[in-house]
């Protein structure tokens, strides 16, 4: 017997699924979803883009195959390898990890799968159990999800029942309309990386006025990289919303100290924090470097949150601190997972970031940079140190590529294919 399809949000084709024996698991049949009331636009920008089941605005329309453990990779590439238009997202983990480790790792494949710029998942996973847990967790969305077991069927059986389920999504996704949404209702989120003294002076504040402009009006802002907060940590914990929420960020902040960094450390973060591209392009400690990175969160913003990885907000629009590391693949991963549609992402040196799911803007102000690795660069702000370029132009001119990418244009990473997605592990499996 085939593996049994563990189905979520939409009626499979009976007909075909019937030329691979097996049995379905019942669920209620796909409705078409019905737009939400509006908030009413609360910008006068607008971008296309797709309204999903449970109100949210995604900016891209994949249909994803999501591995639950490293071992169903091979069946989700195969699937991505017969339908053209399905997406796999391997990775390396999923087996036998236990507590807050196993805990993450569910929120993290579930997020990603509710992402807004997912249309539709199949999950493949080595048993049922589990498998489960994740459909089950991204159905709540009311988007597409079916999942299959292999562990008593094998892969052929899987891979063959689940090519048709995802023909189907991808024939039904490629149907859904763009419609008219406002500005407001877009998630960006922000990390940097390579930076440079550069990045400090022109880049990171490019976002920073962004966000100034943006959050006021209605968006879900995030950031992170909680290492990379050392050296200015008294300034990050008074640009909180409230006492209470600063109190709770330094709390955070000093348990990766002491239960990260501190203690897994063999002598200092010297190859790590700062990198050696850090330090070739001019910062030399890491109290530079986050001085730097605080830029990204402007002159006016205060975070209203602290998010654990991978979690989404919970407390309505506005600017969010999630608890990542700083490796870019790791944290934009994260963030992906929290529910984020878009990423701003300051470089200086020149980092090369993607991800599968998640458009990532990439923005320099390192006129080396943009000679030698433009296409790489969506928004070149190397105008402000020639003096010709204010930081609010700058924040303007990532505004306007941030509705051209909502609207569909292709990302640099996009364009050269880079989908880098790495899940983040917090100790060893059991």
């Amino acid at each position: 017997m085939a593996s049994a399809p563990i189905v979520a949000n939409f009626s499979l084709n009976q007909n075909k699924l019937a030329a691979v024996k097996g049995r379905k698991i019942e669920a209620p049949a796909f409705k078409s979803p019905v737009a939400p009331k509006r908030r009413g636009a609360l910008v006068s920008d607008a971008v296309m883009a797709w309204r999903r089941e449970n109100g949210r605005v995604g900016v891209r329309n994949h249909v994803v195959m999501l591995p639950l453990d490293d071992l169903s990779n091979t069946a989700c590439e195969a699937v991505a390898n017969n339908v053209k238009g399905v997406l796999a997202l391997p990775h390396a983990y999923g087996r036998l990890q236990f507590g807050k480790d196993l805990e993450l790792h569910f929120r993290t494949l579930i997020g990603i799968g509710s992402n807004p710029n997912v249309a539709a998942v199949v999950v493949i996973g080595i048993e049922d159990g589990w498998t489960k847990i994740v459909v089950d967790g991204i159905a709540k969305t009311g988007k597409p999800v079916v999942g299959f077991g292999i562990e008593g069927h094998g892969d052929i059986a899987v891979i063959a029942k689940a090519s048709y389920v995802a023909k189907e999504f991808v024939q039904w996704a490629t149907e859904l309309q763009r419609e008219k949404c406002p500005v407001s209702d877009l998630w960006v989120s922000t990390k940097c990386g390579e930076s440079d003294t550069t990045t400090g002076l022109s880049s990171c504040p490019a976002v920073g006025n962004m966000y100034d402009k943006l959050i006021p009006k209605g968006i879900y802002g995030v950031f992170g990289e909680t290492s990379e907060i050392t050296g200015a940590e008294h300034l990050c914990k008074a640009r909180a919303a409230t006492p209470e929420v600063g109190e709770r960020w330094f709390k955070m902040w000093k348990a990766y100290q002491d239960e990260v960094i501190e203690a897994h450390k063999t002598s200092d973060l010297s190859d790590s924090q700062p990198t050696k591209g850090n330090i070739a392009g001019g910062l030399t400690t890491i109290e530079e470097k986050a001085l730097g990175n605080l830029e990204k969160i402007g002159r006016e913003c205060r975070y209203i949150d602290i998010l654990e990885p991978a979690e989404a907000p919970a407390k309505g629009p506005g600017l969010y601190f999630m608890d990542t590391s700083s490796a870019a693949a790791e944290c934009v991963t994260l963030m992906a997972a929290g529910g984020y549609v878009i990423h701003t992402f300051p470089t200086g040196q020149g980092n090369v970031i993607g991800n599968p799911i998640v458009p990532v803007i990439k923005i320099t102000g390192n006129p080396k940079t943009m000679r030698t690795m433009p296409e790489h660069i969506d928004v070149d702000v190397s105008g402000i140190l020639r003096r010709d370029m204010t930081i609010s132009q700058a924040g303007d001119a990532l505004i306007d590529n941030i509705v051209r990418t909502a609207n569909g244009r292709l990302t640099a990473a996009e364009a050269l294919g880079h989908r880098e997605f790495v899940m983040t592990k917090l100790y060893r499996s059991a």
